[in-house]
């Protein structure tokens, strides 16, 4: 298996020092940028598979580099630990709004950041430089989910769907009418050893109703089970 190579984005020197020497010594490469602009200009020249970035930079800041990634076709993949001194609730459902894949308060142990970063990792391993399996193809009425490209259409439209949004989709549409919990699908789509809060469900699933269903307010392909969790019908 070939090194990872992380960029870590933060405009406080000591704090990319400190995350350079722990990621170097758990084998992985390390670059660094002091800014968003700077560590666009990385991305756009070096590849990356995965981007430590501080919320709060100077110039644009961490929600303005995640926007920009997500735009890019080469880079909208790239998965992204979004690291912030903010704590409040908000902002963290806008973070997850906006695509990144995990979400991590300062200040953080080493060994927490180290695990999030493995099971980013481990999560977005299928969707970089594997060949194609054989397609299998799930139609749920007007919705067509293709497993092997990972493509999803809604009346023969491509909709842009992220890392997780796409795997939790597939979950539920490959077990049509089972009822999952939160907590079961934080352990299927974000792994066994994330240690984040069922809320994160609930902002990907209203995500996914925005851009599948014909009114979102009215959702007819996921469906909420009250008390329970959520499934596809």
């Amino acid at each position: 298996m070939s090194t990872k190579t992380i960029l870590a984005v933060d405009d406080e020197e000591h704090i990319l020092e400190l995350i350079r020497y722990n990621l170097e010594s758990s084998g992985y490469k390390v670059v660094t940028a002091e800014s968003g602009e700077e560590a666009l200009e990385v991305l756009l020249r070096k590849k990356c598979d995965l981007v430590l970035l501080d919320w709060m930079l100077p110039g644009i800041d961490g929600i303005e580099v995640i926007k920009k990634i997500r735009e890019n076709s080469k880079l909208k993949k790239l998965p992204v630990i979004l690291l912030t001194a903010k704590n409040e609730e908000i902002n963290k459902v806008v973070g997850l709004e906006i695509g990144a894949d995990d979400f991590l308060t300062k200040p953080f142990g080493i060994y927490e950041l180290l695990a999030r970063i493995k099971a980013v990792l481990r999560r977005s391993e299928d969707s970089f430089d594997k060949p194609e399996s054989k397609e299998e193809i799930l139609v749920i009425d007007y919705i067509k989910i293709n497993k092997a490209r990972r493509t999803v259409e809604v009346d023969g439209e491509l909709v842009e769907l992220s890392l997780k949004e796409f795997d939790l989709l597939y979950l539920l549409a490959k077990n049509r009418g089972f009822v999952y919990s939160r907590d079961m699908l934080l352990e299927k789509v974000w792994g066994y050893d994330y240690e984040g809060e069922t809320r994160t469900v609930d902002v990907h699933v209203s995500n996914l109703r925005k851009k599948l269903e014909k009114d979102d307010q009215n959702p007819k392909i996921i469906k909420t089970v009250r008390g329970v969790g959520y499934k596809i019908p």
